[in-house]
């Protein structure tokens, strides 16, 4: 069963608990009414949060084993910074796949290789040419690169873009125009 959550927040800011749809249904202990009943009577605890530097899969995981639509973000300090709802989650994985290749080709040529002129595609350890092919949110990398050691670097990197499900990296194919 999914449940509506509100977050409850203490002095300083910190979540201190949840109030749900559920624990509105509920007479807390020590109210003869529910018109009598706080927010601290009501609310679950502890408060099931995520960090705001949280990955969008760990945000996801959680959210699905505990049920939720909503899930509050909090900082290093336990305050709350926002709310995150499983539409937000659903978002990035509805972007365009040739804005993503876009944005995979920018992050490698210009911020992972930026030594490398785009027009010459060489690099003084060897030739480097990366292609980028994305669809249905999978990322098809293949190329050279100027170092074996960097494909996992450029493969995480690529696998950090927003819109990305996958990634399949073959740098020792031949490339394909």
């Amino acid at each position: 069963m999914e449940r509506q959550r509100a977050p409850v927040l203490g002095k300083g800011g910190q979540v201190v608990g949840v109030v749900s749809e559920a624990d509105l249904l509920l007479k807390p202990q020590g109210s003869d009414t529910a018109h009598d009943a706080t927010a601290e009577q009501l609310m679950t605890r502890p408060a099931v949060t995520v960090t705001k530097d949280a990955t969008i899969p760990t945000a996801a995981r959680l959210m699905a084993r505990r049920h939720l639509k909503r899930l509050p973000v909090v900082d290093g300090d336990g305050r709350l910074v926002g709310v995150v709802s499983r539409g937000d989650l659903l978002k990035v994985f509805l972007r365009p796949d040739e804005d993503i290749g876009a944005e995979i080709r920018e992050l490698i040529m210009y911020q992972l290789l930026p030594q490398v002129p785009a027009e010459a595609h060489v690099h003084a350890h060897g030739p480097v040419e990366v292609h980028v092919h994305v669809a249905n949110g999978i990322a098809y990398l293949t190329g050279s690169l100027p170092d074996p050691a960097m494909e996992d670097i450029v493969v995480r990197a690529a696998g950090t873009v927003p819109g990305v499900v996958d990634v399949k990296a073959d740098f020792t194919a031949p490339v394909s125009a």
